[in-house]
This record gives structure tokens, sequence and C-alpha cells, in this order.
């Protein structure tokens, strides 16, 4: 069994890719599988086949321990599969977690900086582009205050911020608004969907949350219990802006719940 992985640069739309017959992807997954060495178990992934568009905003969603997360660490770079090959352009990409993970001591603007500092953006440049991005979440003026001083919804966007200067093309983000209470989560889905739409960024979005997954997502994905399988894909043709309390969500999300529920039936969990 082999595994590969190959960061490509960015081509533009209207390249072929090199005589590729396929359509240009800023993720491309092919029969990925995942273990940990313990044969007593089934594996973690199981010939996952994915492919995100450039720009495209893709979900993912099953039980819990169906390898969202480790699919997630994958792309990122930080594990590597089994077997399989992972493809991704533009790049290693940016990746969000459910906990900002700011440093205490620096302030907001700091801790964007220091994002900057690892890509190799001069000192002299670092600040005014931190400031642009603390502006790009709607944290204007927040530069200078610490971590303490910040709400939930205010740190998440500060490590989102973070991870927009991380410049990659591909944004991963694994449960990033778990942890918020219900109305900053909707504040944070319209700005997520905002700052997407203005950036043009692929993103794939990991959730426990249905609902969540149809109010941002182009494609929603739906994992299988352990193995983790690619069961079946929606496509989401709901106009944004959405609400997640809109009918057309809660009808989609219901009939995603309902395949979401045979699996962990099916699968005992």
């Amino acid at each position: 069994m082999t595994a590969t992985r190959t960061d490509t640069p960015t081509l533009p739309a209207d390249l072929s890719t090199h005589g590729d017959p396929r359509p240009p992807a800023a993720v491309r997954l092919e029969q990925v599988s995942k273990d940990f060495g313990d044969t007593s178990r089934p594996p973690v992934l199981d010939r996952i086949d994915l492919t995100v568009a450039p720009g495209e905003f893709v979900c993912l969603v099953g039980a819990s321990g169906c390898g969202k997360s480790t699919l997630l660490s994958i792309i990122a770079g930080l594990d590597a599969p089994t077997s399989g090959t992972v493809e991704v352009a533009a790049g290693r990409p940016a990746l969000m977690f459910q906990e900002p993970a700011l440093f205490p001591w620096l302030d907001a603007g700091q801790n964007v900086e220091l994002a900057l500092r690892l890509r190799g953006v001069p000192r002299g440049a670092r600040a005014d582009e931190a400031r642009r991005l603390l502006d790009l979440v709607h944290l204007d003026g927040a530069a200078a205050k610490r971590v303490h001083e910040l709400s939930g919804g205010m740190r998440q966007r500060v490590a989102l911020a973070r991870a927009l200067a991380q410049e990659g093309r591909v944004l991963l983000m694994d449960e990033p608004f778990a942890a918020l209470d219900a109305i900053t989560r909707d504040v944070m889905h319209d700005e997520l969907t905002r700052i997407w739409q203005e950036t043009g960024l692929s993103v794939v979005f990991v959730t426990h949350n249905v609902r969540e997954a149809v109010r941002l997502a182009q494609r929603v994905v739906l994992l299988s219990s352990r193995p983790g399988r690619v069961v079946r894909e929606w496509s989401v043709g709901i106009p944004q802006p959405r609400r997640i309390e809109d009918p057309a969500v809660g009808d989609l999300s219901t009939e995603i719940t309902e395949h979401l529920r045979r699996e962990i039936v099916r699968h005992g969990r």
C-alpha cells in the first residue's frame, strides 16, 4: 500500500492541468485510507475519494469517530494516509480548530502577526497586514486587546484572521464554532460566509451539526461510521444568505439527519 501527497501551485482557471482530463481541484483525495496499525480494529478511513473545487465550500458530517478530523489532518499535511493520493493546490492549507489556541501573552494583533512572521512577511509590514486581516473579520480597533479581554466569538475571529494570514487558498475548519452560544455561532456563520465570498477560498468544514452544514455549505458530504467512507453527498442549492431557521435549510437538514441516523444504527454506534 502506498501513499503520496502533492502540493501544487494554483493554476489559472483557463489553463488545463497539463493534459489532465480531470477538472481543476483545490483538494483531491483518491482512495485515501488510514489505519494506526491495529489489525484488530477496522481502519479509520477506507478508500476516500473526494474532490473540492477551487472556491467551493464543503462540509463533512458523520458520527463521532468516523474519521472527519483525521481526514482534515491528512489534507493539512499534519498526518499521512496509509495509502492513497492527496493533492492540495496552492501550498499548505490553513487550519482552524475548535479552540482558538491564542497565545495569552500576546495581544490580538500580535497573535496574527506571528502567523505572518512564520510566513516570511517582513517585520515592517506585519502590523499593517494584521490590522487589515482583523478588519476583514470585523475586529477593527481590537489589535491591542489581550486575549482575556476578548469574548469567545472575538477570540474565534482572531483565530480566523490568523488562519487567513497563512495565505493558503484552502481553509480547513474543525468544528470551529462548536463551543459558542447559539447567537454568537449564528453571527460567525454570517461572518464566515461573507469572508468566503469575498476571498474565494476553498473551505472544508467539519461539523457534527447538520443544520450548520446546510446553513454554510455548497455541498455536504456524509461519512459512514468507522471505517469512514463517503456514503452520500448533497448539493445545497439554497441561495445565500441563508438562515439556520429557514424552512429549506430545515427540510434538507432533516433528510441528511435521517441518513446519518441510519448509518449510526447500521454500525451499532
